[in-house]
This record gives structure tokens, sequence and C-alpha cells, in this order.
């Protein structure tokens, strides 16, 4: 890397079980004027803007050129749009803002998960020759993982309901579940309702900046230290489940483990995922993770990632951490995995 990169800024809508009353425009809106006025800038100030969401959840094809209603594209603006998690829309910023080419950039993703159903959306992520024509769902899959790991010792019914039992006790205004929430019955076993995220609609969005202008519009920028992203095979059969070898790559790629994090977001949809993802990212017992609540108390698909990587960033711009992991997943039994390494100037 020849540029120091920081996040300035973060800004995320309430997540709400459905927003039928809104359109993506409506929704998104009101955080892309949050995240601009945290820093003073205006849309004409952005020298690139990239962009996270899903054809699948609107319906439609092209849906995202609507949202740059929200942005403002006159004049004319340098866009960018990547059929994914907000988590990689920053990753292309990134790269970007490292080329020289712009020295700020504005990141945002936005979902609408509320007027479908998700589970069966989702199965179209799937292998088109031999699974997807089963229909295995979302959470059915995730339960596949989570007897994997209750097969192999890694974990128990016990432990997985403390994840989300933890994960919900906090306190996060834009969160879409949080305090006691039941664990309830079975949804696919050995998950029940409190092992999986709630279905929301959410926004959010980021400012990234270089070198001194990221001083200039930041009091404590949270540093790009490092970020990489992996796959796993698109066969679920040929994976182990207990495992994830991307997200462990993407870590070290990222740096992750040339020093201790204090701090720790995972995407993690349901909790036996972050059983996973603490063995591959080795994380120790100190570490905090989740201090937002994570994607079990609130799961906007498409922004959840990105949420990830901004409650990271915020938690550094407040003082609360030094170093903190970010980590975004897409597809099943996380099958995606980009890891962000952050970093605050000493104190």
């Amino acid at each position: 890397m020849t540029r120091d990169i920081a996040v300035v800024a973060f800004a995320q809508s309430d997540v709400l079980r459905t927003t039928e009353e809104q359109s993506e425009v409506e929704m998104l809106m009101p955080v892309l004027h949050d995240v601009l006025d945290r820093t003073g800038l205006k849309t004409a100030d952005i020298g690139f803007t990239c962009s996270g969401s899903s054809d699948y959840l609107a319906g439609r094809a092209f849906s995202f050129t609507l949202a740059l209603d929200g942005v403002g594209a006159w004049p004319p603006i340098s866009e960018s749009h990547v059929e994914m998690d907000g988590a990689w829309a920053l990753y292309e910023a990134w790269t970007k803002l490292l080329t020289g080419d712009a020295d700020t950039a504005l990141v945002y993703s936005y979902g609408k998960s509320s007027p479908g159903s998700l589970r069966d959306v989702l199965t179209r992520q799937l292998d088109p020759y031999y699974v997807a024509p089963l229909w295995p769902d979302s959470v059915a899959l995730a339960a596949l993982q989570a007897q994997a790991l209750i097969d192999a010792g890694d974990t128990d019914e016990p432990a997985l309901a403390a994840i989300g039992a933890r994960s919900r006790a906090v306190d996060n205004p834009r969160a879409q579940l949080t305090g006691g929430v039941p664990q309830g019955e079975y949804v696919v076993r050995p998950l029940r309702t409190g092992d999986c995220p709630p279905i929301g609609d959410g926004a959010a969005a980021v400012v990234l900046a270089a070198g001194e202008r990221a001083r200039e519009l930041c009091e404590r920028p949270a540093w790009i230290r490092g970020i990489d992203h992996r796959i796993e095979a698109h066969a679920l059969g040929v994976r182990d489940l207990t495992d994830s070898p991307s997200t462990r790559l993407a870590a070290e790629k990222a740096g992750a483990f040339e020093r201790p994090v204090d701090t720790a977001e995972l995407h993690a949809p349901f909790t036996s995922q972050e059983v996973v993802l603490r063995k591959a990212l080795k994380l120790a017992d100190d570490v905090r993770v989740n201090p937002s609540g994570g994607a079990l108390a609130a799961n906007p698909m498409m922004a959840a990632g990105l949420i990830r990587i901004g409650e990271a960033a915020a938690g550094i711009h407040r003082g609360e951490s030094d170093r903190a992991l970010a980590h975004a997943t897409s597809g099943p039994c996380l099958q995606q995995n980009l890891v962000a390494v952050l970093e605050g100037d000493p104190r």
C-alpha cells in the first residue's frame, strides 16, 4: 500500500421488520445526509462513489440505478456498483483511493428483505444444477453447519443459546432485536428462533479518506491497515463446514495475526457461525465480540457486512477501541469472507 486510507464517518438507518411505506431511495437518503454531515462534505466533494445491493431483493433489474437519485448524480459523478454486500463496495473504493484517482469515497449499501420470502430468495445463490433445484433454504443449510459443529464437539445447543442471548443484550438503538429475546422453538433442528437472524430492512454508509485529508475530516480516523477477501468452493459437499479456511487466509493477508485486536465485529447471522469464525480468526477470550449486537441483532441483507466495518470504525472514532477486526460474509455457510483490520492513532 502506498497511501494510508481511513474510515472517517459511519451512519446507518434503524433496521425494521418492514419498510413498506418507503422506497429504497427514501430509506437511503437520511443515511447519506447523516454520513456526509458528520464530515462536513457535500456530494460534489466526493471523489468516488460505490454501492452494494441486490437486484434479487428488489425484484427488478438494475434497481441500484434508482438509488442514485438519493446520492445525486448531477453534476456527473464517478460511480460504481457491486452486486454484493456493501463491504465489497468498500473494498473497491479502498482500491480506487490506493491508486490516487480520488482522495475521498462514499460507500453505501441497502437491502429490503421484507417484500418476499428471504429463505427462498437466497436459494438462488446455490449451485444451479445440483443444489438449487432441491430448494434447501438458508436456515436449513445453516442447520447442517450447526449440526456438524455439534457432532465435532465444537459446541452444543446451550452454548449457541448463550451466543444469541449475549448478542441481543446490547444497547444499540439501531438494532432490530435487543434485550431478553427468547430462544424459542426449533426452526430447523438444532437451530431455534434465537439462533437465527431477524429479517429486516436497512441501509448504511461510510466515508473513506486518504492521508491528511482523513485527519482533516475526523478527529480520530480508523485507518484500514489491511483488507482482503477470499472464497470457498461453491459445492457444499467438498467443504468442511466446521472450519473457514477462506476467513483465516483473508485475515492473514489483512495482517490480523500480526498483533492482537481488542474488538471484533463478526458478520455471523447464525450463532453457529460465530463459533466457526472465532476459531478461524484465533480470537482470544478477552476480545470484545460484536459489542453492537452483530447480525443476530440486526441483519439487513447487503448492508450487514458494511455495518460491521462501520461499527468497528465507530468504536475507534469514539476511543473505545485501538485495533479492531471487521468481518463480512456472503453466500451459504460462510462461503465468501472479507476481513479488514482497523487502527486508531496512538493516544
